[in-house]
């Protein structure tokens, strides 16, 4: 299976800062060392943080509307916004420092305003939010632009993701396309991983993932098992930081743990057929039953089935090979309830 990319989502989880987006980068650039069997795991592939352009963002209503509850960052929802906004500059300051690191840079752009951040960088991944996938013209800005297009699908049936495609595709076919569920948190019931390889099968030209919005790390992991082969998930230096989007993202504690489990998981698939691993051989030897005596038996006896049953350990003969000792002639003695071996008979 080939290695999933997994990709740490900032969003707006920087609360304004470039130090704190730098410090959840560094969080997803550490070393993910398997202690169980002391193996170094690959890490997150990429950093993904989200530009909007407020003058194409809400209604005035909207941009006026009071917000002040625990999660504000202004007495507006408009100065809110404003406030979790990083400019253009800042975003090429935090796109340096995840390459320093050796991380891809992807950008969720939400208005067509946002482009002009392309002035400073070049993105390896331009990002559409699950909202914007029926923004056709934000679709066909995107995509004008040639660089690798990842679409969400939270909100989005058939109909739409045809659509979006269809528009896309005027312009290139890098597009990977991710079951969503937009739902914070989402709710198992929900989330219908089956999609996933519905997706696989209806748009095989395509690459697959998965961005997860549920709490822990056991849906992702099951997402991989399933054929995704990008997992988004938010990332946050603390889950109790002032904000809404930090309850439902994973901590620095758990992007180890869901790293670890993601690629043991891709290590466990295999192959669709079923072999003897080399790796039982010593565990086959010793649990396993090989024939052996029921009774104390002499030299010279002639075996019968009755003077045989089974017992451990493994390296003698099997039940299926019953046709090699019956009716043979005994070299030695042997006592009860030992395992019979080649050289003891004839």
């Amino acid at each position: 299976m080939n290695s999933t990319y997994l990709i740490g989502e900032i969003g707006q989880n920087h609360n304004g800062s470039v130090d704190i987006a730098k410090k959840i980068i560094d969080c997803l650039a550490e070393p993910v060392v398997d202690t169980l069997f002391n193996t170094q795991l690959k890490g997150f592939n990429a950093v993904k943080l989200t530009k909007r352009d407020l003058n194409e963002e809400l209604s005035r209503s909207q941009m006026l509307r009071p917000y002040t509850g625990p999660n504000s960052f202004g007495k507006t929802y408009g100065e809110h916004r404003e406030f979790l906004e990083l400019s253009d500059e800042q975003h090429y300051e935090i796109y340096g420092y995840a390459k320093e690191k050796q991380l891809d840079f992807i950008e969720t752009l939400c208005a067509t305003g946002c482009l002009s951040m392309l002035k400073y960088f070049t993105p390896d991944k331009l990002k559409v939010a699950s909202r914007d996938l029926t923004n056709l013209p934000l679709l066909d800005a995107l995509a004008e632009t040639k660089i690798p297009i990842i679409l969400s699908t939270g909100m989005a049936g058939e109909r739409e993701l045809d659509t979006a495609l269809e528009r896309i595709l005027r312009y290139h076919n890098h597009i990977a396309i991710l079951h969503c569920l937009s739902q914070y948190p989402s709710e198992y019931h929900n989330i219908n991983l089956n999609t996933i390889p519905f997706l696989m099968e209806k748009y095989a030209g395509f690459t697959i993932g998965y961005s997860d919005h549920s709490m822990g790390i056991v849906i992702p992991a099951v997402a991989v098992a399933l054929g995704a082969q990008i997992i988004e998930k938010h990332i946050t230096l603390d889950r109790n930081m002032k904000g809404t989007d930090h309850k439902v993202s994973l901590g620095t504690e758990g992007i180890f743990r869901m790293v670890r489990d993601i690629r043991n998981v891709e290590q466990a698939m295999g192959e669709k057929k079923m072999v003897i691993s080399a790796s039982v051989k010593e565990a086959q030897e010793k649990l396993e039953r090989s024939i052996a005596t029921r009774t104390h038996l002499i030299k010279g006896t002639i075996l019968c089935e009755t003077d045989l049953h089974m017992l451990s350990p493994g390296d003698g003969f099997k039940w299926n090979d019953l046709d090699k000792v019956v009716g043979k002639k005994l070299r030695c003695d042997i006592p009860a309830n030992e395992v019979i071996y080649p050289n003891m008979i004839e």
